[in-house]
Formats: structure tokens, C-alpha cells, sequence
């Protein structure tokens, strides 16, 4: 679902997918090559040469084709075939727990008006599971650890990272920014007890004067229910040709998480 993201890497350094796609090649802790050496390898194989002849009219390979080609692949991959979509088109059934689950997850914490809610929806809403803002979610941090702020050079961004989509969540192990997270039982367990107060942390969280939403048992396993409906099992369990073939004009609207008519309805 990469079509629809605004920013890319946790810190968004990246503001396009095209951008992105070349960094991970070149980064020493990940495939620590350079391009030269890329386009090289890559100009040495004939089949390699066809497939960039039959989609650029030459078979001249360059670090703007390569990035192209890359971009273009990842924009086929389409996940929107979840449990979670079914039930919302009304072809599968959520059970009791994941029902409750998800009833804590669009739901507001505002004991004033009665409301117990996770608060998710509000960093976590729409189609895609994101409402894409950088954030200060509560986690100690090391000091050389500023987040956004290594971008915008702007101290209000200082442990401030990307919201990543909860799509295919059960399956993206380890989580947060640095993995420090083996399971989604010990991530629910960060926003009920363990949110740490810093002068950026995000106001939906703020509000917690005990470090979290202190859920109940059952609140955090019905949580970890719902969050396990999001996993589009024909796109993680398939290939690439699969989950292209998958793809369809447009995913949900938000109203389908989280508004008026939609499974998601507070």
C-alpha cells in the first residue's frame, strides 16, 4: 500500500517511494553497494538488459531507471484482503473478542464522558491503519536517538517517528523504531503501562497521568485479537505475482475504520 504513504523510513528522510528505493542499496549496514557497481552487475545480464530495453526503449541501465522500476513493482503490492476488510464488507464474522477489540480501538479515553477507549484510532485511523504523523509515542530513547528532528532540525520533532500502518501487523515483528518489541502483547503493554512523559510526547497519550491506558487483562487480549484481523493472508502467504493480482482501483474509505455507517462505528 505504499501508493498511498506521504513519507518514508522511520525518521521520513525519504519523501518519495522512488527517492527511497535506492538508499537501502547503498546503506553500509544494509546492502552496502554503490550504484556503479549496481548498474554494472545488472548491464552484465542479458535478460536484465531486455527487461530494461522492452520497458525504457534502450537497454541502457541508470540509477533513475533502476529507482523506476523498483518504485513501480512496489506499487502493485496492494494488501486490502484482511479478516477485518471481509467482516467490513460483511463476508466473514469477527468473534466476540476481536469485536471488542476493535470497539477499544476506535474509541476515545474521555472518562469524562464515559468513555474507555485505546485511543489508536487517532494515530492509527483511515484505510490504511496510519494517519501518517510523526510521533513521540512515550518510548525511553538514547540521546543521539532524536527521530524526525534528524530531519527537520526542529527540537519540537526530538523522539518523533513515522505512525507505520497496522496492516499485516502480527506478521512485521519485531516493533517500534528500533525492535525492541518481540510481540504485540508487549506492545499493548507499552500504551498501557509504560508510556514515559517527555516535552513531545504526543497529546493523545499526554493525557494518561499513569503511564498508559492501564487496560485489563482482557482488554489487552482483545487488543491483540483484533490486531491479528488485519493480516491479508493471501498477500503475506503469497508471492509477488499473487498480491499484484489482488490489487484493485482503490482500497476502502476511512469511513469503513472508523465513521458513520462503517464496522468501525463508536
Amino acid at each position: 500500500n505504499l501508493a498511498w504513504q506521504q513519507a518514508f523510513f522511520w525518521d521520513g528522510r525519504a519523501a518519495t517511494l522512488r527517492e527511497q528505493v535506492l538508499m537501502p542499496i547503498q546503506d553500509v549496514h544494509e546492502m552496502n553497494e554503490t550504484m556503479p557497481q549496481v548498474i554494472a552487475k545488472l548491464s552484465a545480464d542479458a535478460d536484465c538488459a531486455r527487461a530494461f530495453e522492452q520497458a525504457f526503449g534502450s537497454k541502457e541501465i541508470t540509477a533513475e531507471r533502476i529507482a523506476k522500476a523498483l518504485e513501480q513493482f512496489l506499487l502493485t503490492l496492494v494488501s486490502q484482503e484482511s479478516r477485518f476488510d471481509r467482516a467490513a464488507r460483511k463476508v466473514a464474522e469477527l468473534t466476540e473478542s476481536e469485536k471488542r477489540g476493535l470497539q477499544l480501538f476506535v474509541t476515545e479515553f474521555d472518562p469524562k464522558r464515559g468513555l474507555r477507549g485505546a485511543d489508536c484510532f487517532h494515530c492509527h485511523g483511515g484505510t490504511l491503519f496510519t494517519s501518517q504523523p510523526f510521533a513521540n509515542n512515550g518510548l525511553q530513547l538514547a540521546e543521539a536517538d532524536v527521530g524526525r528532528m534528524k530531519v527537520t532540525q526542529n527540537a519540537a520533532d526530538r523522539g518523533k517517528f513515522k505512525t507505520p500502518s497496522l496492516r499485516n501487523v502480527a506478521r512485521t515483528a519485531p516493533y517500534m523504531h528500533d525492535g525492541r518489541f518481540n510481540t504485540l502483547e508487549e506492545v499493548v503493554e507499552h500504551y498501557s503501562s509504560g508510556v514515559r512523559r517527555t516535552a513531545t510526547l504526543d497529546a493523545n497519550l499526554a493525557k494518561h497521568p499513569e503511564g498508559g491506558v492501564q487496560f485489563t487483562v482482557e482488554e489487552k487480549a482483545d487488543l491483540v485479537a483484533f490486531l491479528k484481523t488485519l493480516t491479508d493472508e493471501g498477500f503475506v502467504g503469497g508471492d509477488a505475482t499473487t498480491a499484484a493480482s489482488m490489487r484493485t482501483d482503490s482500497p476502502r474509505q476511512d469511513s469503513d475504520v472508523r465513521g458513520s455507517g462503517g464496522i468501525g462505528e463508536r
